[in-house]
């Protein structure tokens, strides 16, 4: 275990900074391999993390997994956090005012971690990172923002409404793990999106 890690993972444990430490039943850090090339970074806790303390356990967790296992990639190998580290009264969205409580361990997490890409899952990460919106319309892009890349793709819970979008994951995270390749190999990726210039 990556000590720096650890840290940020036990103050997101004791984390009082909001309301929603109120409400929770545990707090979600990060979990992972730190040395990843990937970190997935999805909305916020629902009711299974919210339980276990953990995030990405419940079916998006598993939609996850599988479109993961499409790619060849083990769920092991990847980290995963969210933008939120506690779960939301009845699965409402964040607030920003909560979004900005939690934005330090998110940015810890990224430069501890130091992730070739930063792949965004759904509306509500794509909005609180990028300050995006409509995901289905950028997904599988990639955007270059201070330095970082990010690839936009759906929320697996999404998939759950929409059995259409378990295609569309998969896909995205085919191409996800495509690009990480060329970057690992010392090859440029296409931008899609430059919020540097």
């Amino acid at each position: 275990m990556n000590v720096e890690v650890e840290a940020i993972r036990q103050k997101v444990i004791a984390c009082t900074k909001c309301d929603l430490s109120k409400t929770r039943t545990n707090s979600v850090p990060g979990k992972g391999n730190f040395q990843s090339d990937v970190i997935f970074v999805g909305e916020a806790p629902g009711r299974n993390e919210d339980k276990k303390g953990e995030p990405f356990v419940g079916i998006a967790g598993q939609r996850l997994s599988a479109a993961l296992e499409s790619a060849g990639v083990s769920r092991e190998s990847i980290y995963i956090t969210n933008v939120v580290k506690c779960r939301p009264p009845n699965n409402r969205v964040p607030t920003v005012m909560e979004r900005d409580m939690c934005h330090d361990y998110l940015q810890k997490e990224i430069s501890i971690i130091k992730p070739k890409i930063i792949c965004i899952l759904g509306n509500t990460a794509f909005n609180s990172i990028l300050g995006g919106s409509e995901i289905t319309k950028y997904r599988g892009k990639i955007v270059k923002k201070d330095k970082e890349f990010y690839f936009l793709t759906v929320h697996p819970a999404a998939t759950i409404y929409n059995q259409e979008l378990i295609t569309v994951l998969k896909k995205d995270i085919i191409k996800l793990f495509d690009l990480i390749r060329e970057l690992k190999n010392g090859r440029k990726i296409p931008v899609d999106i430059d919020y540097t210039s």
